[in-house]
C-alpha cells in the first residue's frame, strides 16, 4: 500500500506517527507531511497552497490520511476527485485520535475497511456513514473490488445498493459460492435488477450489474511477424462471437519461441495482460484432449500452442482453437468461487 499522511500540528504529528504504526506493514510506501513549523525527521514539509500539493500525492497514493479537521481533508482533495473506482481512500482523524472518518472511496477504495482497521488500533470510533454499512446490508461494490471483479456500469452498482436496502436484490453466479448469500440479497435469474457474477456478457435482469471475475488464461499462437492489428483482430473477434467480457482475461500465454514476437508482446501490453512462455516440452506434458495439428507439431515441436498454453494453470478448456488470419486462439477457466 501507498500511504501519505498529513498533520497540521504538534499534537497532530503525534497521531501522524500513531497512524503510520498502525497501517504501515513491510513493503508499504509511507510518507508523513507536517506544516512547515512542524515538519523534519519523520515528517516532509507541507507545501502551500495545499490542494496544489496534494494533487500529485492524490494520484500516486491509495490511502490518504488527514490529521486535523475534516474540512482540510475536503479542501485538499476537492480538485481531484474524479472517480469511485480510481480514486484513493481518504481518511480525516481528529489530531486526539478519538474519531476516524473515511471520506472517499469507502467501498471500493477500501476507506471504510482502512477506518475499521485504524479506529481499533488508536482505541477510536469510526464514524462510517455508507447506508448499506451502517444497515448491515451488502455492499456489492465493497465487495467486488475485495475479490477483484470488474464492476461493469457503477450507475447500476449505485441503483442496486439502493434497492438492497428496501428488500432482497435477486443474484445469480455461474460459479460455485462459499457461504451464504449476503442480506439484501436471494437468489434469482430474472427481476427488475439484479447482481450477475459471470466471465460472459450476460444480461438476465431488466438492469443488471454484471460482476466480471478475471478467470479466464488466453492461449495465443501466430506465424511469424504477424501484425498487433491482426493479433487484437482475433482476440476481440473470439470474444465479441462468444459473448465474453474482456475484463474477465487474466493472462495470456504461448509458446516460448513467441517470447520475442513483437506483435504479440504489444498487444498484451495494450491489454495489461502478463504473458508467459513455455517450451514445448512443458506444454506436450499437459494431459487433456486437444485440437492436433501436424504443421504446428513440425514447426514447434507440439501437437497444439494455443489450447495447451491457454491451460497452463487452468482448470477446463471453454473456447478450443480458434484460426483467425494466421492467429490461433483459446480460452481456458482457472478455478474460482464467490466467497460471501
Amino acid at each position: 500500500m501507498k500511504l501519505a499522511i498529513f498533520a497540521y500540528s504538534r499534537r497532530g504529528c503525534g497521531t501522524a506517527l500513531r497512524v503510520r504504526e498502525a497501517l504501515c506493514r513491510p513493503g508499504d510506501q509511507c510518507r508523513c507531511f507536517a506544516s512547515a513549523r512542524y515538519a523534519g525527521g519523520d515528517f516532509e514539509v507541507i507545501e502551500s497552497p495545499c490542494a496544489r500539493f496534494t494533487g500529485p500525492l492524490f494520484a500516486w497514493a491509495d490511502a490518504l490520511v488527514f490529521v486535523g479537521a475534516a474540512g482540510i481533508a475536503v479542501r485538499s482533495i476537492a480538485p481531484y476527485v474524479r472517480d469511485k473506482r480510481t480514486d484513493p481512500a481518504v481518511l480525516s482523524v481528529d489530531e486526539l485520535g478519538k474519531f476516524v472518518v473515511p471520506l472517499l472511496s469507502g467501498h471500493i477504495g477500501g476507506a471504510n475497511a482502512l477506518a475499521e482497521e485504524l479506529a481499533r488500533a488508536l482505541n477510536a470510533v469510526p464514524v462510517v456513514t455508507t447506508a448499506t454499512d451502517i444497515n448491515g446490508r451488502f455492499s456489492v461494490d465493497a465487495w467486488a473490488a475485495r475479490q477483484g471483479l470488474y464492476i461493469s456500469d457503477m450507475g447500476a452498482a449505485k441503483a442496486v445498493s439502493a434497492a438492497i436496502l428496501e428488500g432482497p436484490v435477486p443474484l445469480c453466479c455461474d460459479f460455485p459460492i462459499e457461504g451464504e448469500l449476503p442480506p439484501g440479497t436471494a437468489a434469482g435469474e430474472s427481476g427488475e435488477m439484479g447482481i450477475c457474477i459471470s466471465w460472459e456478457k450476460r444480461e438476465p435482469f431488466a438492469k443488471t450489474l454484471l460482476l466480471a471475475p478475471p478467470v479466464l488464461h488466453l492461449g495465443l499462437g501466430c506465424r511469424r511477424g504477424t501484425p498487433v492489428e491482426a493479433i487484437q483482430a482475433a482476440v476481440d473477434g473470439v470474444l465479441e462471437t462468444r459473448g465474453i467480457h474482456p475484463k474477465a482475461v487474466k493472462c495470456a500465454a504461448s509458446i516460448d519461441l513467441k517470447r520475442d514476437e513483437a506483435g504479440l508482446l504489444e498487444f498484451c501490453a495494450r491489454r495489461g495482460w502478463p504473458v508467459s512462455f513455455y517450451s514445448a516440452q512443458e506444454l506436450a506434458a499437459l494431459e487433456g484432449d486437444f485440437t492436433p495439428s501436424e504443421r504446428v507439431l513440425r514447426v514447434t515441436g507440439v501437437d497444439n500452442v494455443c489450447e495447451r498454453a491457454a491451460m497452463m494453470g487452468a482448470r477446463r478448456l471453454v473456447v478450443p482453437k480458434t484460426a483467425r488470419s494466421g492467429v490461433t486462439v483459446a480460452l481456458a477457466e482457472e478455478e474460482w468461487s464467490a466467497r460471501f
